[in-house]
């Protein structure tokens, strides 16, 4: 599984989830059998490379579009901000589906 999530810095530690009007780098975290493997930073969207799963962003207000036009899933993290309580949240299945 590869997660989109639009973060406020470079930092697996200390950068948290922003919207996506407010995005400085895009991350994309791999999971497989309920551990990280990879986390990337990338300064621009159009770097990633390969199949995306799932974005995560912070509310149902988001501009999202483009991503289900990639047939991406969208997640909503209404409470959590950094990598591992989003990654923690998206194994304990605690994010929600875009109210759309």
């Amino acid at each position: 599984m590869l997660l989109l999530l639009p973060m406020n810095g470079d930092d697996t530690q200390e950068s948290e989830l922003v919207s996506i009007h407010d995005v400085s780098f895009w991350t994309t975290v791999e999971i497989d059998e309920g551990r990280v493997i990879e986390i990337n930073f990338y300064k621009d969207r159009s770097e990633i490379e390969g199949f995306l799963d799932a974005v995560i962003v912070v509310g149902n207000y988001e501009p999202v579009m483009d991503f289900i036009d990639e047939q991406m899933m969208v997640l909503v993290a209404h409470y959590q901000r950094t990598i591992d309580d989003i990654v923690e949240a998206y194994l304990f299945r605690e994010l929600h589906d875009l109210a759309l």
